[in-house]
């Protein structure tokens, strides 16, 4: 078996220290060459599988994935909910971990993963939870909207699935969960570009969701969820601790929250005559 770019035989050597854990670590792809390498790299060879599912990658995130020994999938962009159960499925250790790629575990993350990995099957445990502390202009922000932002990613392979709509996935767990303090460190954003070039797909998916779950617009939400979204980011939970950085994404917030029900009145009041008539 070959685990992290590691070669191992899981018959000779049990788990132990630098002996990989009964775990599957899967990641969902599209050209994620760079940001792949820092993400499997953070396992330290510790996971004994890793699938990852890419849905038609053109730069080298295969050759990435091929290094670390992991199991490679190519299936057509289907929303991350189901591309992840998809990966799920193709699991096979009694623990899974899901990962972005823009994502990499903290030594305090991984030390975790290994302790209840390796937790006898009497503490009855089926997820646990972390912290995922994101990195922005230079910065970890650790206040406002985006600290300490709870994912429940580490879980029994037979007790979770994933579920939720469009841009809105998360995992689902039948089972006691623990809340871990120990941070998985995000880079989704290095630059603010980045940020802003995001922007559009996230009203796209909060629009859709909206509309099939037939939610009407609101002028009074449109107008005041923005300043109620910048006044509990920057004040209430504390992101003017952050700088200049934590301004900005409280800033980013609102007009973030402005623009997704403005998608939303446009949906419903501004189509085409002959759009509104089919």
């Amino acid at each position: 078996m070959i685990a992290g770019g590691k070669r191992v035989d899981s018959a000779i050597t049990p788990p132990g220290p630098n002996r990989p854990l009964p775990l599957s670590v899967f990641v969902v792809t599209l050209d994620e060459e760079v940001n792949l390498r820092r993400c499997l790299n953070s396992l330290d060879g510790r996971a004994a599988e890793i699938v990852i599912v890419d849905s038609g990658s053109t730069d080298g995130t295969r050759a990435v994935a091929e290094e670390f020994g992991a199991r490679w999938f190519h299936r057509d962009w289907s929303g991350f909910r189901d591309q992840k159960n998809y990966a799920l499925s193709q699991c096979r250790q009694e623990w899974v971990l899901c990962l972005d790629a823009d994502e990499e575990l903290s030594e305090d993350l991984l030390g975790e993963v290994e302790r209840w990995t390796t937790q006898p099957p009497s503490s009855g445990v089926a997820g646990v939870r972390c912290r995922r502390l994101s990195q922005f202009l230079g910065r970890w922000i650790r206040h406002g909207d985006w600290y300490p932002d709870k994912q429940l990613r580490l879980f029994k392979r037979e007790h979770g699935k994933f579920a939720g709509g469009a841009g809105h996935d998360h995992a689902e767990v039948d089972g006691p969960v623990v809340e871990v303090k120990a941070d998985l460190l995000h880079y989704s954003y290095p630059s603010i570009n980045s940020f802003v070039s995001k922007l559009n797909g996230f009203s796209d998916a909060y629009c859709e969701d909206r509309v099939a779950r037939g939610k009407r617009w609101s002028l009074a939400g449109n107008i005041l969820r923005p300043w109620w979204r910048f006044f509990r980011g920057y004040l209430l939970r504390r992101g003017f601790l952050d700088g200049f950085p934590g301004y900005w994404i409280a800033k980013s917030a609102a007009y973030s929250t402005f623009l997704r029900h403005s998608r939303l009145y446009e949906h419903q009041h501004a189509r085409p005559k002959d759009e509104k008539d089919a």
